[in-house]
């Protein structure tokens, strides 16, 4: 359980949320991939350690951008949700909720929405929960904020949730939690991966 904000301003990242399966999964994709690609570096004739190259310099961003990189940072001014390939800061006071659905989603006062990749929605944990719920035990109390006491029965992506929507709530009249949605795109995940393409694509079309 996370204890309250301190009245000062916090480091910008007091409560990190990332998913634990993508980390896992990505790890063993990324060492199957490099074991792969070095060892046609490594053994390959002709012009399949070039490709190997070519190959691992696009698919590894990208592979670390759905797998590795997707994680949520939230603090007492702000929301930062950094996604394969976008890093969107979004104060709290720009926040008009988060929900979530068949995905979890951060919604603008003006109307823009913004997925958080790294809380991903399990439908079958969500109707064990409610399974539980309905079981007797205790369940979700209406308005009972954050849910991480009042609400144990709640699955993990809907109590993320239903925390950081109180902290949208607690902090949106912040000094601090002021401002405009900001929105950076991950070029250091798009630029090797766009080169690998690109020389991958040139060395297959001049092949023969």
């Amino acid at each position: 359980m996370t204890s309250p904000e301190p009245p000062t301003a916090p480091s910008h990242a007091d409560r990190v949320y990332r998913s634990a399966g993508g980390i896992v999964g990505g790890g063993l994709l990324l060492v199957i991939v490099l074991w792969l690609g070095c060892d046609a570096l490594f053994r390959g004739t002709g012009r399949t350690p070039w490709l190997a190259l070519a190959g691992m310099l696009f698919a590894v961003p990208l592979l670390v951008a759905f797998t590795l990189r997707p994680a949520v940072f939230a603090d007492a001014d702000r929301l930062r949700v950094r996604n394969p390939f976008r890093l969107i800061t979004l104060p709290w006071a720009a926040v008009s909720t988060v929900r979530a659905e068949f995905s979890c989603e951060a919604l603008t006062e003006d109307g823009r929405k913004f997925q958080l990749w790294a809380v991903p929605v399990s439908l079958r944990q969500r109707k064990r929960a409610n399974r539980r719920s309905d079981a007797g035990r205790p369940g979700v109390r209406p308005g009972a904020g954050a849910g991480t006491v009042d609400q144990p029965h709640l699955a993990q992506a809907d109590r993320t949730v239903a925390e950081l929507r109180d902290l949208a709530q607690r902090s949106a009249a912040r000094p601090g939690a002021q401002g405009e949605p900001v929105v950076r795109w991950a070029y250091e995940v798009l630029a090797p991966s766009a080169a690998g393409l690109i020389v991958l694509i040139v060395l297959l079309l001049t092949t023969g």
